[in-house]
This record gives structure tokens, C-alpha cells and sequence, in this order.
């Protein structure tokens, strides 16, 4: 009994450290570095006094209350700390997005993107006209042909042919700008990431100035960045498939980049995508193995066993193993979790501390949290410790697991009856397998869901063939091709033949279950429930997981009521995309740009547009289930970059738009129709009439703006919504003289995203809306919207919202909401003042 209260005590102790983690993280601003100290302060003198007492032969009752108060208090102020430490390294206001010329060493493998190479920059100096200037360490840059920015609007020039290799020194040219990124509901939280990555600049390299970049020396011949480099080097010239070089580069250096968006599409959907990285399995694999290998050549050696005992040296060996293959790897945030955990545990059994598995599960998550607080916040982090855990929860008790081997196993050259224990190994680990994966795929199916509203059905059987194949062929092999690179072939021949499994089971009818994004009482109660499922508790007891589970799987849709609007301004970037959604109906008006070069295609295997990565997630958190019509205003890429993933990922019954004949968004059997003045229709008691462009227009040769679409949407109450693409003060003029008074309109989509082209005072003055729209990139390199445009807006006394500030921008029903405002996280950049 006693034994048992002390291991709930230090549970209870572990839980409260993590409190107060989980209550940094979830600050909506940063505390000021005092503030912290204080709490620390304050905290830690309640620590040490509850150790005082619980040092005591029999402490007081209250001992533990007080120490969990004390460890709670110190997480939440180390934490805040360490944040408040990471933001203060900010590019100043008066300094961004000018031209710096800054020296520093390339810290990581450069990374081919779209149109140039990105790569992150670890900054020694900087100066601005002549000056010393202080800008943070780490900042990431991308380097493009042709012009500064890697523009969300408009092609890319060629890549530039720089030969970037980690680990050189290089005097730059560079313009900075502060952290930021696309702030949408259920979407990626790039300012999350790259404070995780201690970067605290993003920028790009000002090539063609009269500052050319400048090479200053070579990475040194026995950094870690140069063997790292010459090791990717080895390997795309070893593989001539790029698919599978990619994969082999992404498990051999951590550079998941490397992987092409398609591959990492059919990774999700088959449910294996854990496996194509450095992960924690992987880690932990070369760990096991590596002290397994220590051990056997440890007890065959006398001196080695005089130095110390085998268990030790294997224990440390495997850890040290992990931590150098972490390190080569890069050292990404899942591999150094998984490093802390392995020698969490390896300093627990040096102690002699028997500690029960759940505990020492508790305490590696005490200790990856003490390196990295943020871990709290990645999906990473929960799905490993939940495999681990439900695994420990749900395992076969003592009487039936089978016995282990002992010593004596290891003496004979050749056992007698080898044949038989293998044939009885064999089945005990084909019987561990299948039972571990079924574990995992149903008890972490409710937090997958939470996490990414989407399920792999065809997961467990695409796991079972593939956690084999690359734990214990693929990974292997490739480490090898270190040594041995002819080796690398049959690690890509393997990929290669998985890969076209992989594809069988993902062309399987319904292989992905998808489900919008429930709230958080569903999403505990979903969680409850698959812990429920596998648990080993009778069976009455299991069943009563199933209506835990229905909320999360069937997560009611929040609808507008009949006769009622609802408009998102989509945070895409420069460009323009918005949702309009009523009862039953759900109309997209332009699917923003593409972030790549290239011409428009009419099918996407990439993924890098704004219909990819911003707007396909965004509808399926929201339990959209199919598009009802697709409005393309003009053919800009920057209007309609991300149509060919959107209509690829999600039924569109009908096509409006201004696109010339022979367009590739054109091809396809769903109805398609030109965009013509006067078209109107309902839905569910909401008007929609198109204004613009006039019929007699496609004959005549114009530029695309000139004929964009202009959409106007009025609900039951007589709330009216004006979209109106890119047109400009031409276009207005001739809306103004056909239309008049019916222009007049509470919300504007800010004509041309602010361009010194459009918004007329006399155009102000017919729609006079309460509040208007500008959807446009931060900092982009067109200066929208213009300042003279803003300043008219002022002057006839209208609201403007900014997506670069606000983030998505909701108007349900006249009330609205800026995704900044209502998700206020610390690392973010803060809304405007009202």
C-alpha cells in the first residue's frame, strides 16, 4: 500500500509540473520577463519547503497540495520565461523590410522550393547603411531568381543557381520581416512552428542589388552541416528516382522536405505517414538495436566487463546511439523528444528506481517538457505518449506474457531446437505486432481525430506492411548506404514496391474517413471513449465507449439559420478567396494562389496553393461536404491558383466564371457557365446576383481584371455582401452608371485588394458599406492596399479589415470576428487595436 501512495504522490507531483506547462502555453500574450521571475520566485521557495517536509520520516497531510502548487507555479513561470526570452529577439519596426547586408552561416540543409531555395541563416552581423544593427540569430530566408520575395501572387522566375551548401559562410543582402503567417480556423500555425524552430525573422535574399551575395568561406571539412550536406549530395546522385531519394533522405537527414506533397498525400491517406520521417520509432529502434549489439560484445569482453557491468554500458550505449542519430538528423523537435524520453528512462533504471511503466512514462514527459514546454502544443507529442501509454494500459497481464529469454539462451553456438523457438518467437512477435497495432489504430483513432479530423480506414493493414518493411529493412539500409551507398538502391527498390501497395489501398472506395471539427466537450468525450475500447475491462464496461465515441465521429454542423448568411474572408495571402455558406448551400468565390510557379494546371498532384493547404482543410474542419458552386472571378493566379486541388479534393457541381475558352480549370463534366450581368438566383431564402461582367464583353480583347466577376448576396434581412475580384476604377464607373443605388452594400470585398487602381471616392460613396475587406499578403511586394486608398476609406468613415492582420474574417449574420481576436496566442502577432 505504501508503495502504491508513493507512486500516486509522484504521479500527482509529475501531473502538476505539467499544469503549469500546459497553462504557459496556453497564454494568450506573453508575459514580460519579471512577471515570470516573479513567479518562479514566488514558486520555487514552496518547492523546496514541501521537499523539506516530505524529507521527514511522516510529513503533514498538506506536504503534497503545497509541492504540487509550488511545481505548478514553476512550470508556469519557467515556461513564460523561456517564451518571454525567445520573443525578445524581434527584427525592429524600423528596420523591417528594409535592405540589411548580414554575414552568418548557413545552419541547415538548403531546401529546393517552388521558384528558389529557402534555408535557414544563423546571422553573426548585420548592418543597415553602414550601421550595426541587432537582428535575431536565426532567421530563414529564401533566395529566388528574378525578384526579393517568394510572392504568394504571380510566377516565380527560374530557381537560382547560387550552389548553397550548409555550413558555408556568406555576407547577404537580405530584407526581414517579423514572424508571420496565415491565421485560419483548424489551419497550420506557421508562427507556432517557427517559434518552436527559434527562428524570429523570415526574409529572402536581395539578389541583382548593388551588394551582390558574397561566398566568404567553405563549411568546414568535419562540421556536422558539411557531412550532412555530403550525405544528401551522395544520395540524390545514388537514386535516380527522386520520389524514393526523397523518402530515404527524409529518414537517413531528417529532410522531410525532401518528400514530394504527392508522396506525403498517400502517406496520410494510407496512414503511414509516421513512418516516412524521423520519428520516435525510428529513434528508439536504433536505440534497441545498438544496445542490444553493445551488450552481446560487452559480456565477451573481460576488460570491457571490468570497466562495468554489460546492462549499464548497453543502456548508455543504445542512448548515445539515439542521440547522435537525432543529432544527424538534424535534431528535430520528434527526434530530441524521443532522445529525452530514452534517457529518462535509462537514468531511472541506473538509479535502481523500479518504477511502474506509467510512471516512468509521466516522468519522461516531465523531462521532454523541461527542454521543450511547446512540445504540449504538437500533435506529436500526445500521439506518442498515447501510444506508449494505451499499449501499457491495455497489455496482457504477467500469466500471459510469454517468458523472456535468459542468459543461458546466448551460450550454445547452435541451441538445440532452434528451429522451434524460432517458429515460436516468430509467432510471438507476428501475435505482438498484430495486437499492438490493432491497439494503436483504435485507441489512438478518437485523438487522431481531434487532432486532424481525418482517419485512415485502410490504416491497419497499410501498417502492417509497412512498419516491417521500413523499421527494419528501408531505415536500416539506408543508415547503411552511409557506408555502403550502392545500398541505397535496395532501400529505393523496396520504397518503390511499397509505395505501389501503399496506392492499391488508397484507391480503395471510402479509404479516409473524414469528419468536421467537434467541439471540445465531443472531443473529451470521443477520447473517453476509445480509452474505453481498450482497456482490459470487461466487455459491458467497453460497449459503453460507443456512445462516447458518436459526438466526435458525427459532430453536428453549425449552420446559418433559413433566410441567414454567412461570409469568411479566407486568410490565403496576396489574393482572394471567400466562403459563403447558407442553409443548405455552400458557394466558394476564388480559391487564392498558387504559392508555386507555373502556369494554372487542371489537376493538382502538388498541394502547394492556397486550395491545398488552406482551403481543403479549412472546409473539411468546418464538415463541408461538397461545393454547390465555384465562382472563378478572373483568371489571375492569384483568384484562381488553388481550383485544380480544390475541385480535386471536393465535389463542385457547378462552374461560374470569366475564363476563356480552352482554360485547363474548364475541362471536366460538372456544368460550367460564364459569369454575365443579370444572372440571379435563391438559396434557402438568401438572393445572389452577378453584376459584372456585361454580356458583350468576352467578344471584345480586355485585360482579366476588366472582366472580373462582381457578385452581390443579400440575406432575408436585407444584410447584402459586394464581391467584386479585380476590377478597377474603369469597371466602377460603368457598375456606378448600370447599377446606381442598388450597389449600396453593408460588407465590400475591397476592390483589386486595394490597388491605387481602384476604390473611387465616387465608387465609396454609391456602396457605402459599414465595414470593407482587403484580402492581401503581409508586406507583399505590390503595397496593397495603397496608402491613398486607405486613407480614402478613412475619410468616408469606413472600417477596413486587413487579412494580413486580422487572419480569417467572419460576418455571420452581421456579427463579426477576426480569427486573430478570437485565437489570441502568445507566439502570435498580435490584432490591431480597435
Amino acid at each position: 500500500m505504501g508503495g502504491h501512495a508513493a507512486g500516486l504522490q509522484l504521479a500527482g507531483l509529475v501531473v502538476a509540473w505539467l499544469g503549469g506547462v500546459l497553462l504557459a502555453c496556453l497564454l494568450p500574450s506573453a508575459w514580460p520577463w519579471w512577471h515570470a521571475a516573479a513567479c518562479v520566485a514566488a514558486s520555487l521557495p514552496v518547492v523546496l519547503l514541501a521537499a523539506c517536509l516530505a524529507w521527514r520520516g511522516r510529513p503533514p497531510r498538506w506536504w503534497l497540495p503545497l509541492a504540487m502548487a509550488g511545481l505548478t507555479g514553476s512550470g508556469l513561470g519557467l515556461s513564460a520565461w523561456r517564451a518571454s526570452v525567445v520573443l525578445a529577439e524581434a527584427v525592429p519596426p524600423a528596420l523591417e523590410n528594409q535592405v540589411l547586408l548580414a554575414e552568418g552561416t548557413v545552419a541547415d540543409l538548403p531546401r529546393s522550393v517552388p521558384g528558389g531555395v529557402r534555408f535557414v541563416f544563423e546571422v553573426q552581423a548585420a548592418q543597415h547603411q553602414g550601421r550595426p544593427v541587432l537582428v535575431p540569430r536565426r532567421v530563414l530566408l529564401g533566395w529566388y531568381a528574378g525578384r526579393d520575395e517568394a510572392d504568394d501572387a504571380g510566377p516565380a522566375m527560374p530557381v537560382v543557381a547560387t550552389g548553397l551548401r550548409a555550413g558555408e559562410r556568406w555576407r547577404l543582402p537580405v530584407r526581414l520581416r517579423q514572424p508571420h503567417g496565415l491565421v485560419n480556423p483548424h489551419g497550420f500555425d506557421r508562427e507556432l512552428w517557427l517559434f518552436e524552430q527559434g527562428i524570429r525573422a523570415t526574409g529572402s535574399v536581395r539578389d541583382g542589388g548593388a551588394t551582390p551575395p558574397q561566398r566568404l568561406a567553405p563549411a568546414p571539412w568535419a562540421s556536422l552541416a558539411a557531412v550532412r550536406q555530403q550525405a544528401r549530395d551522395a544520395l540524390m546522385r545514388q537514386v535516380a528516382d527522386e520520389r524514393s531519394a526523397g523518402v530515404l533522405a527524409a529518414l537517413v537527414l531528417g529532410d522531410q522536405a525532401a518528400i514530394e506533397a504527392g508522396d506525403w498525400r498517400l502517406f496520410r491517406d494510407t496512414g503511414v505517414a509516421h513512418l516516412m520521417s524521423i520519428s520516435g520509432l525510428h529513434v528508439t529502434m536504433l536505440a534497441w538495436l545498438a544496445a542490444w549489439a553493445i551488450g552481446r560484445v560487452w559480456r565477451r569482453s573481460a576488460t570491457a566487463l571490468r570497466c562495468g557491468p554489460a546492462p549499464v554500458a548497453a543502456r548508455w550505449g543504445g542512448v548515445a546511439v539515439a542521440a547522435a542519430y537525432a543529432a544527424f538528423a538534424g535534431w528535430g523537435v520528434p527526434a530530441q523528444r524521443t532522445v529525452w524520453m530514452l534517457a529518462t528512462a535509462a537514468m531511472l533504471a541506473q538509479a535502481g528506481l523500479h518504477w511502474p511503466a506509467p510512471l516512468v512514462l509521466l516522468a519522461a514527459a516531465a523531462v521532454v517538457t523541461a527542454f521543450d514546454p511547446w512540445a504540449l502544443l504538437q500533435p506529436g507529442f500526445w500521439l506518442s505518449f498515447a501510444a506508449v501509454g494505451l499499449l501499457m494500459a491495455s497489455g496482457p497481464g504477467p500469466h500471459t506474457a510469454p517468458a523472456a529469454p535468459t542468459e543461458a539462451d546466448d551460450v550454445p553456438l547452435v541451441p538445440p531446437g532452434l528451429l522451434a523457438r524460432l517458429r515460436r518467437h516468430a509467432s510471438h512477435a507476428s501475435q505482438g505486432l498484430l495486437r499492438a497495432q490493432a491497439v494503436a489504430t483504435l485507441g489512438l483513432a478518437p485523438l487522431t481525430l481531434v487532432c486532424f479530423q481525418q482517419l485512415s480506414l485502410v490504416g491497419f493493414v497499410a501498417n502492417l506492411l509497412a512498419i516491417p518493411l521500413v523499421t527494419l529493412l528501408v531505415t536500416p539500409l539506408a543508415l547503411a548506404g552511409l557506408l555502403l551507398p550502392p545500398l541505397w538502391w535496395l532501400a529505393a527498390a523496396v520504397l518503390q514496391g511499397l509505395a505501389a501497395l501503399l496506392q492499391v489501398l488508397q484507391e480503395v472506395p471510402g479509404a479516409v474517413f473524414t469528419v468536421a471539427a467537434a467541439p471540445a466537450w465531443a472531443q473529451l468525450a470521443g477520447l473517453a471513449g476509445g480509452l474505453l475500447g481498450v482497456l482490459r475491462l470487461p466487455w459491458r464496461w467497453r460497449l459503453l465507449g460507443l456512445p462516447l465515441l458518436l459526438p466526435l465521429l458525427w459532430p453536428p454542423p453549425q449552420r446559418p439559420a433559413e433566410g441567414g448568411l454567412e461570409v469568411v474572408a479566407v486568410d490565403i495571402g496576396q489574393g482572394t478567396a471567400v466562403l459563403l455558406r447558407t442553409r443548405r448551400h455552400l458557394l466558394v468565390f476564388d480559391t487564392g494562389p498558387a504559392y508555386g510557379s507555373g502556369p494554372v494546371q487542371a489537376a493538382s498532384d502538388g498541394g502547394n496553393d492556397a486550395g491545398a493547404r488552406v482551403l481543403l482543410p479549412l472546409l473539411q474542419a468546418r464538415g463541408e461536404r461538397r461545393i454547390d458552386l465555384l465562382l472563378l472571378s478572373h483568371r489571375d493566379s492569384d483568384h484562381v491558383g488553388g481550383a485544380a486541388s480544390l475541385m480535386a479534393g471536393l465535389p463542385v457541381a457547378a462552374l461560374l466564371s470569366s475564363l476563356e475558352e480552352g482554360h485547363p480549370l474548364l475541362a471536366g463534366p460538372r456544368p460550367q457557365q460564364r459569369c454575365e450581368a443579370g444572372q440571379h438566383w435563391a438559396w434557402d431564402g438568401v438572393r445572389f446576383e452577378v453584376l459584372h461582367p456585361p454580356a458583350g464583353s468576352y467578344s471584345q480583347p480586355m485585360r482579366p481584371n476588366a472582366r472580373s466577376c462582381v457578385l452581390r448576396v443579400v440575406d432575408a434581412v436585407g444584410r447584402s455582401v459586394l464581391l467584386t475580384g479585380d476590377i478597377e476604377a474603369p469597371q466602377e464607373a460603368w457598375l456606378l452608371a448600370t447599377q446606381g443605388a442598388r450597389l449600396r452594400s453593408d460588407v465590400l470585398l475591397v476592390p483589386h485588394h486595394g490597388s491605387r487602381t481602384s476604390s473611387s471616392p465616387a465608387w465609396l460613396q454609391a456602396v457605402a458599406p459599414r465595414v470593407a475587406v482587403v484580402q492581401a499578403g503581409y508586406l507583399n511586394r505590390f503595397g496593397h492596399p495603397h496608402a491613398a486608398v486607405l486613407a480614402r476609406y478613412s475619410e468616408a468613415g469606413i472600417a477596413v479589415v486587413r487579412s494580413d492582420t486580422c487572419g480569417a474574417w467572419t460576418w455571420r449574420e452581421g456579427a463579426m470576428s477576426c480569427a486573430r481576436q478570437t485565437s489570441q496566442q502568445f507566439w502570435r502577432r498580435p490584432p490591431p487595436s480597435p
